[in-house]
């Protein structure tokens, strides 16, 4: 078995965002700079609780320390360029990264067919009556792919470089501020572009970050890793975090011949050493891994697809996400007609699987499921939930 990542891989930009900074990370920086250590959780702070990566805003910090902060490269990594509103009430940044690279980040009204099966889209307990509408939030891990799905517009893109975990950590702090008070972020999903677990580091990084209490104080029970498959990614996701992170994977066939075609993936990590990592994942109680299965017309959408895949998910604690695939430019693959599509899941629900249909949403500003690759076009709007006319 080959491991992961192949040996030339696009890095990230050589220094790393400062905003990726942990808090002792801060206390060590500072106290080389002479400051107090109490500076270290006012920065960490001001950076992921308030949302603030303009040192000249921190306002109950010294003046001389944000300077040295200024002079140190404490910025934003990335800028929203532009919002699109889709019909549905999906919301697409686009996202300007310092070197001229874009990448996307999706905001979805929770209840959406979009999160439906995550662990993200779990209702939440303890919530305030009139609180502001749950909102979840889809963030990219790297420029472009390198997994080459023929069904997904970043795996024909290709992959152009990793993000570094500054960049992945201000698509969500920059979200939470587009929501602007008409919203709150209650779950994120690592569903955007590119494979997470091949930018591993930084997106463990990303998942401290989220989930400090000193920060966002996100519950990892709330973040959904989407994998195409890679085995040594997902043990290693399972040790460092214990199961806590909810998996998502990518199968969308149930034999290696077809899941080969369609995902290179595959012949690195066939079909057995994949389920046999997904048993070996340490899923909590009353938890369960979501298996995406996106269907193709011709392809793996027939009863007998149905049944193999019936049979490989036995005895796994899973959910199914089925998704007609959504129009993607540069390839002739399409979704079956909807009568196949209530068919494969009734079949599927027959054989005691519980099996969600996520219809398309944001499809019209091309931010549904394995459409971000900055191919779409619609209408700039100032405010995301403003009302497109």
């Amino acid at each position: 078995m080959t491991s992961d990542p192949p040996a030339k891989l696009p890095r990230a930009p050589v220094a790393p965002a400062l905003c990726a900074n942990l808090p002792e990370e801060w206390t060590d920086l500072l106290a080389s700079w002479g400051e107090p250590r109490y500076r270290a959780l006012q920065v960490f702070r001001w950076i992921h609780k308030r949302g603030v990566m303009d040192p000249e805003q921190m306002s109950d910090l010294p003046k001389s320390l944000r300077a040295r902060l200024a002079e140190a490269g404490l910025c934003p990594p990335l800028a929203v360029s532009q919002v699109l509103a889709s019909q549905d009430g999906t919301h697409k940044l686009l996202l300007q990264l310092r070197d001229g690279r874009s990448i996307e980040s999706v905001l979805i009204p929770r209840g959406s067919p979009a999160s439906e099966g995550s662990y993200a889209a779990q209702p939440e307990t303890g919530v305030e009556a009139g609180a502001l509408p749950p909102v979840t939030q889809c963030i990219s891990s790297q420029v472009g792919c390198a997994m080459a799905c023929t069904f997904c517009a970043s795996g024909i893109a290709g992959l152009k470089r990793n993000l570094d975990a500054g960049e992945i950590i201000a698509q969500v702090l920059l979200g939470r501020a587009q929501l602007e008070g008409q919203g709150r972020l209650a779950g994120v999903v690592l569903m955007g572009m590119g494979e997470p677990l091949h930018n591993y580091d930084a997106v463990a990084r990303v998942l401290r970050l989220l989930s400090h209490p000193e920060g966002i104080g996100m519950s990892l029970r709330r973040v959904t890793l989407s994998t195409s498959g890679l085995v040594d990614g997902i043990d290693r996701l399972a040790k460092d975090f214990g199961g806590h992170v909810a998996l998502a994977v990518s199968l969308h066939a149930a034999d290696d011949a077809t899941r080969s075609q369609i995902m290179p993936i595959n012949k690195r990590h066939p079909l057995s050493e994949l389920m046999a990592a997904l048993r070996r994942y340490p899923v909590p109680p009353h938890r369960f891994l979501t298996i995406e299965y996106t269907l193709i017309r011709g392809i793996n959408d027939s009863m007998r697809d149905a049944a193999l895949l019936a049979r490989t998910l036995r005895g796994l604690r899973v959910k199914v996400n089925l998704i007609p695939m959504n129009p993607v430019a540069g390839t002739a693959l399409q979704a079956p007609d909807p009568a196949t599509v209530d068919a494969f899941q009734e079949a599927l629900i027959a054989h005691g699987l519980d099996v969600f249909v996520r219809r398309q949403r944001g499809d019209d500003i091309a931010a549904a499921c394995g459409q971000l690759a900055l191919l779409g076009e619609a209408r700039k709007v100032k405010n995301p939930f403003a009302v497109v006319e």
